[in-house]
């Protein structure tokens, strides 16, 4: 019997086997119930479903406890992206398109009023600073959204408090039966000179093309001008009406941005995005519906971002996240993306695309030939990885009945993946489900009092064991048979053996004979001998096999 006495592998932190949790903070934990009411948003219309998209209290004081409580490095999570921070519209603009069934607010951060200050609901600046510091100092890097498609939508709320509305809209307590008034206002304010005007954006058209069309309706930035325009004439209003009394929810530096200036309309959006960088050491972005935003403007943030990482990392050289060298991440939405590599992309400073075709059904008989393909190419594309999920803010895809088998099957693939919160405690879906646009109901609060405690166990060993192990995520993959595959990266090597039957052997490289060998999932250690482990204990549809070092 031998006992190995390899030296131990590092396992430096790389995007390209990194375990990302994504959080909506608005849903995940509320720390300060002080800021639950902020700009006078209404929270409660009277049932679940109506609340589908109103605020629901969570904010970066419920992150930050969570984050020193250590739930994500006990889940094994290298990434927390979380949704956009910019104070988002004040009012509400109508759920489900045409049909206005429920008030839909900002709560996820994708309807930006304000690139320039940070949405009071989410928290301060203090406070969202305190997170970013309390992740870097765990060795956790900290991604945000990068949405330059559009702005959000203007509300009849936010239309009387910044002197947009139409002129026969007086009443800041109207609203729209139906969606179809919405409409109408929609495009009777973009006649208005004090909103961005069509200086910023384009009109609603009928058209396919990804680079002109309007996607949902939502004010579509003119990404492709180059003259320069001035800020929106609400900006400046709200900027010298705000003075000093937003110290909290925004910093010098980017009030020294709050001016006209020789840009284009994304080239503020741009300054804006890249300031969060320099001054919080932001380190990815998830570029939002990226087909739809002229590629140049890609390239231009992602630059504009780089610098301004490197600026924080010079600014700060006693921060440990002032160490790290990695360039910014950058990875988006495309329709249709899968793990091919996009050269095009790729060029405009991409290091993948989320995989929109994860397989998502948890059959653990068919995933080694995933996994095969993922790994290879890894191998193909050194620059370029999977990026994959099983549910996500739109798409609630997963097998929610067989999610331990889910789990195993997305926490041990290769490339990079990521966890959409609280399907580690199978989160269900709120009444929202019973509204035309379901998707909301995807997007439930954390329940803290109902956890699917063996779920959560099985994620948090899993999760372990891959950021372990370098080789999981991001090693050359060996078939060696159907539910059976050795993983190997400079030293490190592991083996993943699926649907394990207690007294059967496993296949392990010959290399592995006469070295003890662990069962990660329970610690059991058997000999390996003639090419194989058999093992004693059961283990969850699944064994972690390592040699086991002293």
């Amino acid at each position: 019997m031998t006992s190995c006495t390899s030296s131990k592998t590092v396992d430096a932190f790389a995007w390209n086997k990194a375990t990302v949790y994504f959080v909506l903070t608005d849903r995940f934990c509320n720390g300060d119930t002080t800021n639950d009411y902020s700009y006078n948003r209404r929270t409660d219309y009277g049932s679940e479903q109506l609340n589908a998209s109103t605020f629901h209290g969570g904010d970066y004081a419920g992150l930050l406890q969570k984050a020193q409580e250590g739930y994500f490095k006990d889940l094994g999570i290298d990434v927390v992206w979380l949704t956009d921070p910019y104070e988002q519209i004040h009012g509400w603009t109508s759920g489900s398109g045409v049909v206005n069934d429920f008030p839909h607010y900002g709560y996820h951060g994708y309807y930006p009023l304000d690139y320039t200050e940070m949405d009071k609901n989410f928290g301060t600046i203090a406070e969202f600073r305190a997170l970013i510091n309390e992740l870097h100092a765990q060795g956790i890097r900290v991604m945000l959204g990068a949405n330059i498609n559009d702005v959000g939508y203007p509300t009849f709320a936010d239309a009387i408090e910044w002197n947009y509305a139409p002129n026969d809209l007086l009443d800041s307590e109207w609203r729209p039966e139906r969606g179809k008034e919405y409409l109408q206002f929609l495009n009777d304010v973009y006649d208005s000179p004090n909103w961005f005007t069509t200086a910023w954006l384009r009109r609603p058209q009928d058209t396919t093309d990804p680079l002109q069309t309007t996607l949902y309706g939502l004010p579509d930035v003119l990404t492709e001008k180059t003259q320069s325009v001035d800020v929106p004439t609400f900006w400046l209003h709200k900027w010298q009406q705000e003075g000093d009394t937003n110290d909290d929810w925004t910093w010098p530096e980017m009030k020294k941005l709050r001016k006209n200036m020789p840009l284009a309309p994304s080239e503020y959006q741009i300054l804006y995005i890249s300031a969060w960088v320099r001054e919080f050491g932001i380190d990815g972005y998830r570029c939002d519906v990226v087909e739809y935003v002229h590629p140049a403007r890609w390239k231009q943030l992602y630059d504009s971002c780089n610098a301004a990482l490197q600026d924080w990392r010079h600014n700060h050289p006693n921060d440990q996240a002032a160490q790290w060298t990695e360039p910014i991440y950058f990875t988006g939405d495309h329709e249709e993306a899968f793990i091919t590599r996009l050269p095009e992309y790729e060029a405009l400073g991409f290091a993948s695309m989320v995989n929109m075709f994860f397989p998502k059904d948890g059959n653990l008989n068919t995933i080694t030939a995933v996994w095969q393909q993922y790994a290879d190419s890894m191998q193909q594309w050194n620059n370029w990885m999977p990026f994959s999920y099983l549910n996500n803010a739109y798409f609630r895809d997963a097998a929610m009945d067989r999610m331990e088998d889910c789990a195993t099957s997305f926490l041990l693939a290769p490339g990079a993946v990521q966890i959409f919160y609280g399907d580690e405690v199978a989160r269900t879906m709120s009444d929202a489900r019973f509204n035309v646009d379901a998707a909301q109901a995807f997007r439930s609060d954390y329940d803290w009092n109902n956890h699917n405690a063996p779920l959560l166990q099985h994620y948090q060993i899993l999760g372990q064991w891959r950021q372990r192990h370098p080789a999981v995520g991001a090693g050359q993959q060996t078939t060696l048979d159907s539910t059976t595959c050795y993983r190997t990266i400079d030293t490190d090597e592991v083996v993943i053996a699926l649907k394990p039957v207690v007294g059967a052997p496993i296949k392990v490289p010959d290399s592995w004979n006469g070295h003890l060998v662990k069962n990660a999932y329970t610690n059991e250690i058997q000999e390996a001998q003639n090419g194989t482990v058999t093992l004693t204990q059961s283990s969850a549809n699944v064994a972690l096999l390592e040699i086991n070092k002293h």
